[in-house]
C-alpha cells in the first residue's frame, strides 16, 4: 500500500493532499496545470520538505512529521523521470544508463542492464550521443536510467509533455510494458486523460491543491469533478472487459462486458486478454425498445441508475449494464419523450469505431470508490 498525506504552503499556494493506493501499480495524479501534481511528487522524492504529513510505501516510512522519521532523499531509492529527460549530453546512451547502476551500489539488483535494454528497446541506441536521439528515445533512456537505480518507487513527472503526439504514441507502449511486467510502484503525473486511461491502476484527481476524487479509473471517469477538468466532450465511462474473440481481418474484437458483448476496434489483442475501453457520453445512444435494422451493431441492455443535469439543455444518463456503468448525453426533450427515470429499462447503443480500447494486463485493480 502507498499511503500519502501532505501539507505544504509555498508561494501563495496551499497543498493539502491525501490518498491511499494499492501496490504495485500506477497511480496517476491528474489535473490542470498548477493544481499541485509536481509539488506532490517533489515532496515524496524529498526535493521539498513538507510542512506536515507522511509518506509510506508498504512497510517503509519515507518520512513522518509526527514521529520525526525521515529518510534522506538520496537514500529513499526513488527513481525520478522529468519532463525533460536530463540526460548527460557528454555521455553516450550506454554510459547514461550505467550511471543509473552507480546509484544502486550496495542494493540488490532486481532488474539488470540487459533486461532494461530489451524492455525499452534501447539496443540500437547504446552507442549514440544524446543529441542524436528523438524526444521519445531520450525519454526511454531516462526511464532506463531510473530503472537501473533499482528504485522501490518510480516517479514520472509528465514524461510525455515535451514530445509530440507521434513520439508519445511511441513511448506509451513501453510505459505499459513497465506496468505489466515489473512490480515497481509508480506515480505518473499527467494532464492528458488519454495517458491516464492507458496507464493508471488508480487515479487521484487534483484541483486547487486538494484531492477532488480518487479511485479506480472506472470510478473516477464517472465523477462530476472530472467533467470540469476534461470538458463535456471528453466525459464518458471507462470499463474493463475480457476479449472473447478476435477478427484479425477486420481488426475487430468482441469484448465481454457486463450483460453483453461489444465489438471494438483493436489491434494486438488475443482471446482472454483484459481490455479497457472508454465510451464517451456523446457517442452513447439510448433506446427504450430492442433496436432493429440499424447500422450500430453494439447493443447492451441496461437499467437507468440516475439522470442528472448537464450543460446546454442536456442530461447525463447513467446506465447500469451489469458489469459497470456507462454515461449518455441526451437532450432534455429526449429524456422527457422517452420517460427516462431511475429504473427505466434501456438499450445502450455504441458504434465500434467510437470506442478507444487499450490492453491492460497489469496488477489488480483498485477497489471501486
Amino acid at each position: 500500500m502507498l499511503s500519502i498525506a501532505l501539507r505544504k504552503k509555498r508561494d501563495g499556494f496551499a497543498l493539502d493532499v491525501a490518498f491511499n493506493a494499492p501496490t504495485p501499480g500506477i497511480v496517476a495524479l491528474f489535473g490542470r496545470s498548477g493544481c499541485g501534481k509536481s509539488t506532490t511528487i517533489d515532496l515524496i522524492a524529498g526535493l521539498l520538505a513538507p510542512d506536515e504529513g507522511h509518506a509510506t510505501l508498504d512497510d517503509i516510512t519515507l518520512f513522518d512529521t509526527r514521529t520525526g522519521a525521515h529518510v534522506p532523499a538520496e537514500q529513499r531509492r526513488i527513481g525520478y523521470v522529468f519532463q525533460d529527460s536530463r540526460l548527460f549530453p557528454h555521455l553516450k546512451v550506454e554510459s547514461n544508463l550505467r550511471y543509473g547502476q552507480t546509484r544502486a551500489r550496495g542494493v540488490e539488483e532486481r532488474i539488470g542492464f540487459d533486461e532494461v535494454v530489451a524492455l525499452l528497446g534501447l539496443h540500437t541506441l547504446l552507442a549514440r550521443r544524446t543529441h542524436q536521439l528523438s524526444g521519445g528515445e531520450r525519454q526511454r533512456v531516462a526511464l532506463g536510467r531510473a530503472l537501473l537505480s533499482q528504485p522501490r518507487l518510480l516517479l514520472l513527472d509528465e514524461p510525455l509533455a515535451s514530445i509530440d503526439a507521434a513520439r508519445r504514441d511511441e513511448v506509451l507502449p513501453y510505459l505499459e510494458a513497465l506496468r505489466d511486467r515489473l512490480s515497481i510502484p509508480m506515480i505518473f503525473v499527467s494532464h492528458q486523460f488519454e495517458e491516464v486511461l492507458r496507464l493508471a491502476t488508480h487515479v487521484v484527481l487534483l484541483d486547487g491543491g486538494r484531492v477532488a476524487a480518487q479511485g479506480s479509473t472506472s470510478a473516477v471517469s464517472l465523477r462530476p469533478e472530472l467533467r470540469a477538468i476534461v470538458g463535456p466532450d471528453a466525459v464518458g465511462a471507462v470499463l474493463e472487459g475480457t476479449i472473447a474473440s478476435v477478427d484479425e481481418a477486420r481488426r475487430l474484437a468482441e469484448l465481454k462486458l457486463g450483460n453483453g458483448t461489444l465489438r471494438i476496434s483493436a489491434r494486438d489483442v488475443r482471446v482472454g486478454m483484459s481490455v479497457r475501453v472508454q465510451l464517451l457520453a456523446r457517442d452513447v445512444i439510448l433506446a427504450t425498445e430492442p433496436p432493429h435494422a440499424i447500422s450500430v451493431r453494439n447493443a447492451i441492455q441496461g437499467v437507468v441508475a440516475d439522470v442528472t443535469d448537464d450543460d446546454n439543455d442536456a442530461k447525463l444518463v447513467r446506465v447500469d449494464i451489469g458489469g459497470g456503468f456507462v454515461l449518455s448525453r441526451v437532450t432534455t426533450a429526449a429524456v422527457e419523450a422517452l420517460r427516462l427515470t431511475r429504473g427505466s429499462s434501456v438499450w445502450v447503443l455504441i458504434k465500434a469505431v467510437s470506442m478507444r480500447g487499450h490492453t491492460f494486463t497489469g496488477p489488480a485493480r483498485s477497489p471501486e470508490s
